[in-house]
């Protein structure tokens, strides 16, 4: 299969042939009336170990724009895990449905039992719209799932080390792209405050940036607006800002060809998964542009290394120090993208199916 996709399924082939195309070992559907559950589970390669991604819970527009990024986000996962060092599959599932109206006991302990059927081969935690506390539910019904709360022995929310790798990973491109990777003075624009987003806007306030930010839902952009010294701006309008980074820490496809036409930054760097609309296209459209890029599968991969660090029992202090590798990757990475002139994605996937293969080898 190529390694860069297009952001979109081609609705005239079968789901076989889309599932080749993807790479996919397996696709599961759930379907539980009673409830209103409607999932998609996507498992890509097992290569290096069961599948492990989170549970995101959203109001697709349409089934096909679940299940794009269930494929999407799945097979993300696998590069994820791959560069991470981690001895994990992709897989990643998605929930069809408004998560403030439609979530509910019965709807997670339903998708449980699904998640169980599987029978290890894919391991979830929690993702967009869900909770350690929906895990607890989920966790009634199968053990394969991680993301627990401390006080049932998990690893909690894993949403801060999700913005620590992505502060890593940031700091590093700002080095390649600036020559330092001190962010003091650096305008960054946050496009989504939730929980990654907020842990994120921490750490660039401590090191002294200018920071905007937009936000979906108002409720929470009022209370990172009261407690942080943010500039708050327009959906749309972060856009068009004279920034040095932008950082995308909502949903995937804001890099595209509007935005890029738009964009007045040196570098991308964000905890949003699948950023660029079209992997080839728009990475080498930021080339182009003079922009550098840190892939998202590289650089926001702390919070599935803290829920494989319950998988294996490891520590904290593993957890951080871990993550802070992510540096040195980052930036190597980045330093061959410049001298080749390549698409960093296609350098940080090319590096990820190189583990795989060998891995293959093995088998």
């Amino acid at each position: 299969m190529d390694t860069l996709q297009k952001d979109n399924v081609d609705q005239s082939k079968s789901i076989f042939d889309i599932i080749e195309e993807f790479g996919h070992e397996q696709i599961t559907f759930c379907n539980n009336p009673a409830t209103g559950l409607k999932a998609i589970i996507g498992i890509h390669d097992t290569t290096l170990g069961p599948a492990l991604g989170g549970t995101r819970m959203w109001n697709y527009s349409s089934d096909q724009e679940a299940i794009t990024d269930a494929l999407r986000l799945s097979r993300g996962m696998t590069f994820k895990n791959a560069l991470a060092g981690l001895n994990l599959g992709g897989g990643k599932a998605v929930i069809i449905g408004d998560p403030r109206l439609k979530k509910n006991e019965g709807l997670l302990r339903a998708y449980g039992k699904y998640v169980n059927n599987l029978g290890g081969k894919y391991i979830t935690a929690e993702d967009v719209s869900m909770t350690t506390t929906d895990m607890e539910v989920i966790a009634s019904q199968t053990k394969h799932v991680v993301g627990l709360p401390k006080s049932r022995g998990g690893s909690g929310d894993p949403s801060p080390y999700t913005a620590y790798s992505t502060y890593m990973g940031m700091k590093a491109a700002v080095k390649v792209a600036f020559g330092t990777d001190s962010l003091e003075g650096k305008k960054v624009a946050v496009q989504g405050t939730g929980h990654v987003g907020e842990y994120l806007i921490q750490y660039l306030e401590k090191e002294g940036c200018k920071i905007f930010v937009s936000e979906y839902y108002e409720p929470i952009l009022k209370k990172v607006a009261s407690k942080y010294n943010v500039e708050v701006v327009g959906l749309d309008d972060i856009y068009d800002l004279d920034i040095d980074i932008y950082a995308p820490c909502a949903l995937g496809g804001t890099v595209n060809d509007d935005t890029l036409n738009r964009l007045r930054c040196q570098v991308i760097a964000g905890c949003a998964n699948n950023q660029l609309k079209e992997e080839k296209k728009h990475g080498e459209a930021c080339i182009k542009k003079g922009i550098l890029y840190a892939p998202d599968f590289l650089i926001n991969s702390g919070g599935v290394t803290n829920c494989y660090s319950e998988v294996i029992r490891a520590d904290q202090e593993w957890t951080k120090k871990h993550i802070e590798t992510f540096y040195g990757t980052t930036m190597e990475i980045l330093k061959d993208s410049l001298k080749d002139n390549r698409n960093p994605q296609e350098i940080a996937i090319e590096k990820a199916m190189s583990r795989i293969s060998l891995v293959k080898k093995s088998l």
